[in-house]
């Protein structure tokens, strides 16, 4: 069944353009060319899965439209992409979010890019629909098993496995939705904050730039824009594999390679704090993973070493080394570090405080839980050494290839 979009710009022609690059996707559009004509559609239409919704409108902009329509419970459910030709201002997007939208696409925007991201909350609204017909079978089920006669208790207890059955299923449509969402946020913030940066400096400096330093910039911009389109790709193949469960797919991969490709998504965010990031690995170890896997594995602990090393804190240092039939990777910062307290429970909660009695946090907690289970998968374990102002090393092992 097509999948219904609202798309809701005070500009014609942002209207016509949008359709045209997602015309061959096969979904059904409505137009409203204002915030009270979007709302009007809402009232007899319900079951959108996508709200593209502009920010600057006449009368009624793209935030008090968004709170309007989350004001209703059954739209509630809708995610909305605003599309902004403004700088991603972190007031401006704290009042998107806080309006209820889940991303956002700024003008003029990138074809590919604005049909991957409805891509992949089309894929999300679809399994959202699947999960609302779990639920509505388990209440079927529920309903069935009080109207059974007392003395049939081998049937209820046949009834009771399968809910149980239902019930397992349910929390890994769950389990699943979740780590693709965290996947998401952690292989794509990094690219487009080094993408962001280059762009930033480009457009604040042009004048003042050397022709090399413009090609430079340029050509960050460049890479990284073909990298996260190869992600954005990467992960819709990998949502559809979530589903079919077949997202466990280990080869033979060059560790240091790998690595290499992650500290390079990472350069700008490290060297906006002066740290230096240092891949010695040495070359010919190749390891047996999972792709995808091992790129959020690398990217997300590199990222929490340089979150929490302050501006000029030293460098940020990779090593490895055999250890039987795995390789063992150690991340090594010199940043604040951690308490035995919050070492201990590091895999284990969420929103853990930082070392030190500063107000930072460990991200949200779900990244290193997600690293955690990664690592699992591959046989490997994880552990961290660290002492309060001493900064971190974060230990983890991957099968090895002889």
């Amino acid at each position: 069944m097509p999948l219904k979009i609202l798309l809701v710009d005070d500009n014609e022609n942002n209207l016509l353009s949008i359709e045209v690059v997602l015309e061959k996707e096969k979904y059904i559009f409505f137009r409203a060319t204002s915030g009270r004509e979007a709302l009007r559609i809402l009232l007899k239409e319900e079951d959108f899965s996508l709200i593209l919704l502009d920010v600057k409108m006449p009368i009624m902009d793209g935030y008090e439209t968004a709170e309007l329509i989350y004001q209703r419970d059954k739209l509630k459910q809708i995610p909305i992409i605003f599309i902004t030709a403004h700088d991603y201002e972190e007031a401006a997007m704290f009042k998107g979010y806080k309006a209820g939208a889940v991303d956002f696409i700024r003008k003029p925007f990138n074809p590919e890019i604005l049909k991957s991201k409805v891509a992949i909350f089309a894929e999300l609204y679809q399994k959202n629909q699947l999960l609302q017909q779990q639920e509505e079978r388990l209440k079927i089920i529920n309903n069935d098993l009080m109207q059974f006669n007392l003395e049939l208790e081998k049937r209820v207890l046949e009834r009771t496995m399968e809910l149980e059955s239902l019930n397992q299923e349910l929390k890994a449509l769950n389990l699943s939705k979740d780590k693709f969402l965290s996947v998401i946020s952690h292989d794509l913030r990094n690219p487009l904050t080094s993408l962001l940066a280059s762009s930033e400096n480009l457009s604040r400096d042009a004048e003042k730039l050397h022709p090399d330093q413009v090609k430079m910039f340029s050509g960050i911009i460049n890479r990284t824009s073909k990298k996260i389109l190869n992600q954005l790709n990467e992960l819709v193949e990998w949502a559809k594999s979530q589903r079919e469960k077949t997202n466990f797919n280990p080869e033979k991969l060059d560790l240091r390679q790998r690595i290499n490709e992650s500290l390079e998504l990472l350069k700008a965010s490290a060297s906006q704090k002066n740290i230096k990031l240092a891949n010695n690995i040495p070359e010919g170890i190749f390891v047996n993973a999972d792709a995808l896997m091992l790129r959020s594995i690398l990217q997300n602990l590199i990222t929490n070493a340089i979150k929490f090393t302050p501006i000029s804190g030293g460098d940020i240092i990779i090593t490895a080394k055999a250890s039987e039939d795995m390789i063992e990777v150690c991340i090594q910062d010199f940043g604040v570090g951690m308490s035995k307290e919050i070492k201990d429970s590091l895999f284990g909660r969420i929103n853990l405080p930082s070392s030190g009695g500063t107000n930072q946090e460990i991200g949200n907690g779900l990244g290193l839980l997600l690293v955690k289970d990664f690592i699992v998968q591959h046989g490997g374990a994880i552990r961290v050494e660290s002492e309060p102002d001493k900064g971190a090393c974060f230990n983890f092992t991957i099968p090895a290839v002889r």
